[in-house]
Formats: structure tokens, sequence, C-alpha cells
């Protein structure tokens, strides 16, 4: 009998942010001017690309980070994680007088949650760097977030369009950029927030997130828009004006703060596998459940084979509760 291949091992780009995550629990979250007690409080590693590379990497990608962090224990606790996950950390340099970036994040009982970032050391990432970075190797895919300098951002997707490579743009955290000068990206996910800081549309409906999708697609030139939706699923569109919801899969949620990046890891992944969007979102919307289910933004990133489980007991007819 023939042994079965192993899937292909993809080299894969993150150029993005690293943050140490400070975790307060608390029952609910605060009013305005209002001192709560929180329950419990932990330090995990985060940051949107820290998180997705650690995703990528979960999910059998061979997996560089170009970022940067301060010169303090922060910095070093989290490039120290990133190697215990198998990811090249060459080119996360240290800054020379800014800390490192710093996540607050509330986390109510009911899992949802409000986040204040420190970007710090992140802002100081500069082109010097990335170009080093690009210059290593041959790589896949590039992955972006929108936690680095604009001017980093669109460097590196045109550098990736000099090479010939997919550019996949996570377009997180919330705030306005210019759209215009990554067009021709191959796939632009932004969330409901994201997509109101980006276009001005709220999101109260699958038309309006259809709405939105299609300006995105006409400032980006994008392939592809994928609108997550947190528990209505996600919204796929694309340049031909193909569009398509896909309904979120239903779990117990504990604290949803990485969801959004495992979706994105599982949204790359899939698709440089099977060059398919439809099979890509529905896969990444399995991430993006089971991420929901863990505590913390490293932590809870799933791997391919618990994606896997819960694909066959979706299949196999099992409810998934709320």
């Amino acid at each position: 009998m023939t042994p079965a291949l192993l899937p292909p091992r993809y080299s894969i780009l993150v150029v993005g942010s690293l943050n140490m995550d400070m975790v307060l629990e608390v029952s609910r979250m605060p009013l305005p001017g209002e001192s709560l007690v929180g329950q419990r409080y932990s330090r995990i590693p985060g940051g949107k690309g820290a998180n997705q590379a650690v995703g990528l990497a979960r999910l059998g990608a061979t997996v560089t980070l170009a970022g940067k962090v301060g010169k303090d224990a922060d910095g070093a606790r989290l490039v120290e994680v990133l190697k215990k996950e198998g990811i090249a950390t060459n080119f996360v340099f240290a800054a020379e007088k800014t800390a490192t970036g710093l996540a607050v994040i509330l986390l109510d009982n009911t899992g949802q949650n409000a986040i204040v970032t420190y970007p710090g050391a992140n802002l100081d990432l500069n082109e010097a760097d990335i170009l080093k970075a690009f210059a290593a190797g041959s790589f896949d895919a590039l992955m972006l977030q929108l936690e680095v300098p604009d001017e980093i951002i669109i460097s590196s997707c045109q550098l990736a369009k000099k090479m010939g490579i997919p550019a996949f743009v996570d377009a997180g955290p919330a705030r306005p950029f210019p759209l215009e000068r990554i067009r021709g990206i191959d796939v632009l996910s932004p969330n409901e927030t994201e997509l109101l800081a980006l276009t001005g549309i709220e999101v109260t409906s699958i038309a309006d997130a259809e709405l939105g999708a299609a300006e995105l697609i006409s400032r980006s030139n994008a392939k592809a828009v994928v609108i997550k939706l947190g528990a209505a699923g996600a919204l796929l569109r694309t340049a031909e004006g193909m569009g398509e919801h896909f309904p979120a899969h239903k779990v117990n949620v504990v604290d949803s703060t990485a969801a959004g990046d495992a979706f994105a890891a599982a949204l790359m992944i899939r698709y440089l596998e099977t060059s398919d969007l439809r099979k890509s979102v529905t896969y990444a919307n399995l991430a993006g459940a089971l991420a929901a289910t863990k505590l913390g933004a490293q932590p809870s990133l799933p791997t391919a084979l618990e994606i896997e489980v819960l694909r066959q007991q979706g299949q196999g007819g099992r409810r998934l509760h709320v």
C-alpha cells in the first residue's frame, strides 16, 4: 500500500503586532465612572500578528513573524512563546526606547470583551525591518493586520505583489485605512466594527454586510472580501459578484478574544490548500468557534485535529450547544 502523502507545509510570512494581554475577568462591563471589583486577571501572550502566526503554525504552516517588541520582560516572554510554537523569530526586532505593546482586556461572564491597546514597539516597525524579512526566503503567502503603521502594511502588500504571492489582510483593529493603496490584494477580512470604521456602514443585517463588502471590493480591488459576523457567521463576496452567507457554529462561548485571529489563520491555510473560498470560509468558521471556547488569545487557537473533530461532530448530526 502506498503511504498517504503528507499535506504541504506552506511557508507564510506574517507582518504584524505582538502584545502582552492583561485579561481582567469581571462579572459585567463597568458603567462610565464606575469602579468594579474584578474576579481574576491573567497575563497572556497576544497581539494580532503573533496570534495569527501561532494559529497558522498550529494548522501546519511554516511561519516567519516580522514585528517589534521592547527590550523588556514582556518582549522576551513573547519571543520565547513564539519559538516554542516553532515560529521563526529572526525578524522580531527589539525597539531601543519603546516598551512592548500591551492590551488590557475586560472579559465578562458571557464571554464578551472590551479591549484597550497600547501599541508601543509595534509602531516602531519600519520598512528596513520588513525588507530584511522579505529578503530572507521564499514565501507562499503574506498575512497582515492593521496593528502596525500604514506604510508597513502598504509596503508589504507591494512587495508581495512583486513576489507573486497572495496577500491576506485581516482588517483589525477597527480604524480608518487607505484601502486604495493596497489595491489588488487577495483577501480582505474585517468584522462588523472594522467594516463600520472602513466604510461608515453599520451592520444590522446580512444585507448591510453585503453592501459593505461591495464597497470594500470597489475600493481595494481585492479578489474577495470575507466579513466576520460573530454569532451570525461570515459573509463571502468575490470580485466577480458571488456572495454567500455562512452561519456560525454554536458553541459554549468562554472568551471571544482571538476568535477572529483563528478564523483568519484557518481561512488562509484552507485557501492555500484548495483555492476554494467557500471551503475556506466553512473551515474558518469552525476555527473561530473553537477559539471562543477557551480563555486567552494564543492558548485558545485550535489545531487542525481539533477543527476536524468539530467538523465531524457537525456532520454527524450532533447539535453543538450555545
